[in-house]
Parts: C-alpha cells; sequence; structure tokens
C-alpha cells in the first residue's frame, strides 16, 4: 500500500483485532449473523467496549444523552470551544447482520486517534471519533444522528417503538438512559469544523468494477407509498378471465412498468421498488380482492423524485381504470436528498489520487448518519466495496486490504483537516506534528 512519506501510517492488524472484538458482541453461532440492535444489551456491552479503548488511550470521552459514545483528542488547552473533526458511525446492528456495517467507520475513527498519537501529533483542530447510537432504525429513524443534528422532537422520542410494541423510552430506561436528555444532544454548527464517515458500499459497484474508493457525492432522496388497489374477491374457478378485477394483475402490471417509469422520468441514479406485498383475502382459490403493498422511490435529485412519483400514480390511475379497480394510496415518508460538501469531495479525492487508490464519484443509495449533518458542516462519506454488494447478513465481506486501504485515505483526510487549515486546501504536513 503507498503512503505519501510524510503522511502516519494506520495499523490493520489494529483494526481488524477491533472488528473482531466488537463482532463478539451479539454473535450467534447457529446462523453467524451479529444480533446487537439498538439500546440492547449487546449493544451497550459494544459502546462500554468502545469507551474502554479511549480510557486506555488517555482520551477523554463521554456518553450522551442519546446514547452517543464520542471519545475527543485534541489540544490540551481546548475547553470545548475549539471545532471538532467528526469521524462518526455506527455500532448497532441489524437482526443477523455483519461484522462490518457501522463498525468499520467507528474503528477507523479510533485508529485515526491512535495512529496520531503514534506519530506524535497533536491536532490545531479536536479529532472526536463518534458511534452514533440506534442508527439501524429499530425505532424508526436514526436517533443518535438526529439528536446531534436537531432532528428529535418529545412527541416522537414519546411515541416511538420497535415492532415488537417496546417503547423506545422503555429500551432506554433499561440501558440506563432518560430519553428525555436525548434532546440534550444536539450539536451547534460551530462546534463542528468538519464531518467524515468511512463505511462499506453495502452495494456491488465497487466490487463488480474493480474500484478501490468511492467517493459519495450525496445521499438519495427517498419517498415512501403505502398502496392500495381494491377489486373483487371471486371464485377462481368459476369467475370469467375477462370479468375479473383481479387486485394482483393490477400490482403486477405496474410493476412491469416500472423500468419504464425510470427511463422516461429518471435517472441511472433512480431506484423503484415494490418491497411489501400482502394480498386478501389470501386464499389459493380466491381472487385478489385487494392488493396493499409499498412504493420506495429514491434518486439524488429532488426534481426527478418528483417526476417519478407523479409518474407513478398517473399509471397505478391508468391500471385501475383498465382493471376495474380503485386505487388509493398514503405517501408514509418523503426525505430529500443530502449532498455532501463539494470541498471535501475535493479533498477526498485529492487524497485518494495522491494514495494512487482507484475511486468514483457515486450517488449513496442507502442513508448513513452523515446525511444528517449535510446541514450542519461540512461532511463527506468514503465507501470501500462490499464483496458481491452484500450487505445487513451474516455473509457481508469486506477484503482486509480494502479496508487497510479506506483507513489510509481517512487517516489522511482526518490530518488535512485538523491540523490547521482555515481552508481546505493542498498542504504538506511534517511528520511528527501539525
Amino acid at each position: 500500500m503507498t503512503n505519501p512519506t510524510n503522511m502516519p501510517k494506520i495499523s490493520i492488524q489494529r483494526i481488524e483485532h477491533d472488528i473482531n472484538a466488537i463482532a463478539r458482541f451479539g454473535f450467534n453461532e447457529d446462523d453467524r449473523g451479529v444480533y446487537r440492535q439498538g439500546f440492547s444489551e449487546n449493544d451497550m456491552a459494544a459502546r462500554q467496549w468502545l469507551r474502554d479503548q479511549f480510557e486506555a488511550l488517555g482520551v477523554p470521552h463521554r456518553m450522551d444523552g442519546a446514547g452517543n459514545v464520542i471519545g475527543r483528542f485534541g489540544p490540551a488547552h481546548d475547553d470545548g470551544e475549539i471545532p471538532a473533526v467528526v469521524i462518526a458511525s455506527h455500532l448497532d446492528s441489524v437482526p443477523a447482520g455483519g461484522i462490518f456495517d457501522g463498525v468499520l467507520g467507528v474503528v477507523a475513527g479510533l485508529e485515526v486517534i491512535r495512529t496520531m498519537k503514534d506519530a506524535g501529533i497533536e491536532p490545531s483542530y479536536p479529532i472526536e471519533v463518534i458511534a452514533t447510537s440506534e442508527e439501524e432504525g429499530r425505532f424508526g429513524g436514526m436517533l443518535g444522528a438526529q439528536a446531534m443534528t436537531g432532528h428529535l422532537t418529545r412527541e416522537w422520542l414519546e411515541n416511538a417503538a420497535d415492532e415488537h410494541g417496546l417503547a423506545l423510552k422503555d429500551a432506554m430506561a433499561t440501558a440506563g438512559l432518560d430519553y428525555l436528555q436525548a434532546l440534550h444532544a444536539y450539536r451547534r454548527p460551530e462546534s463542528l469544523h468538519a464531518f467524515l464517515e468511512l463505511h462499506v458500499e453495502q452495494g456491488p459497484v465497487l466490487d463488480v468494477e474493480k474500484t478501490t474508493i468511492g467517493i459519495v457525492e450525496g445521499i438519495s432522496g427517498v419517498f415512501k407509498w403505502m398502496v392500495k388497489l381494491k377489486g373483487k374477491a371471486d371464485h377462481a374457478g368459476t369467475a370469467p378471465m375477462h370479468l375479473r378485477s383481479d387486485a394482483l394483475m393490477g400490482m403486477v402490471d405496474f410493476a412491469h412498468e416500472i423500468p419504464r417509469i425510470i427511463d422516461e422520468e429518471g435517472t441511472d441514479k433512480s431506484r423503484i421498488t415494490i418491497g411489501h406485498v400482502a394480498l386478501k383475502p389470501g386464499f389459493p382459490h380466491t381472487v385478489p380482492g385487494e392488493a396493499d403493498f409499498t412504493i420506495v422511490g429514491r434518486d439524488l435529485d429532488e426534481d426527478v423524485m418528483k417526476k417519478l412519483a407523479d409518474a407513478c400514480r398517473k399509471v397505478l390511475e391508468s391500471i385501475s381504470r383498465r382493471h376495474g379497480l380503485k386505487f388509493d394510496y398514503e405517501q408514509m415518508s418523503w426525505l430529500a436528498p443530502a449532498y455532501c460538501n463539494d470541498e471535501i469531495i475535493a479533498m477526498v479525492e485529492r487524497n485518494t489520487k495522491s494514495l494512487g487508490y482507484s475511486y468514483k464519484i457515486m450517488p449513496s443509495g442507502a442513508g448513513h448518519d452523515v446525511q444528517f449533518f449535510t446541514g450542519l458542516t461540512r461532511t463527506g462519506l468514503i465507501f470501500v466495496p462490499s464483496v458481491k454488494g452484500i450487505s445487513h447478513a451474516p455473509d457481508e465481506w469486506t477484503h482486509w486490504s480494502d479496508i487497510e486501504r479506506g483507513a489510509q485515505l481517512l487517516c489522511n483526510c482526518a490530518l488535512e483537516l485538523a491540523c490547521g487549515a482555515q481552508q481546505i486546501a493542498p498542504q504538506t504536513l511534517p511528520s511528527d506534528a501539525c
């Protein structure tokens, strides 16, 4: 692995050790998956593990009211007024998840601090490594990032619950947290110098194209609909095909139209997915009288999202008339795209070139903590390849060599940001100090 001679090198051995150490919290021997959902016992144990690492390094650390673990490495005289370069991701997992999702970004941030301490580097801007809480949406949001960026309300905190009916406030209480304190986790924009996140791609693009680094230009916006097509349940043996009002046929016809909708109204970044379907009455010998299903649309341009949504509505209206169906839908959510900072993108690209890595400027179709910080500070998101694009599954894998390259890039970018440059620009760092 090449690296400019004046930049300290990260240790892939320490990163591998740490990722494997965290994997033990919630690892299931039967399916080889990780079960570390937000505010579970395993999740809180992983957070304590991180605090122990900060303690061993002599790095001041704390857990805020939302459960975010924060370690701050910086000038000894810092009273908290100097804005920080934040390196963040999450430690919680989906059920039966993999070992890299989120964890990589936290461990790589920890390694940045270790590398700087080993090299005797004292940053001008403090480095904060943050393990955000409840990113995977067990309770319906990205709690830690939302708390730090002012996107929480008391009403939401009091009403949020997981799929089993467990209230967020009760889960937090079991974890030793007062849910109302999450409202005190907000970070003022002036407390942040920049935000960086390193993450596995969770998709196949980099792996298929044999590209080392993905430099993310932004997080795709997402809209979610709950659609209801209502026809007439009928006997599967006696109802003639041409006289049916088959709700399933209406849904299938719409599914076939999705590629055309994207071709005409979308971009190469557009996605439309039918992810959940429920048929009623759901009996083998009955024509489906009702089809309830979700539509989730994504694009990096909100105007394109609106065109996609409008096209979906018009196509569903046309198909409903053809099949004699009643069409109704409810928009469950609309999240606008979030764009990474142009200066940070340029800085990451320059550092990627200096390391000699192949790279691709690309969008992220999945949500990440970074998206909530785009309105608060300058942000950047770096991807490393996921083998076969697999994520949120036990066989999620990223090669250690790719992790090493991504972590080194993150370290070099963090050094540039933290070592005193008021504007992001090429600079030369001595090997032993900023």
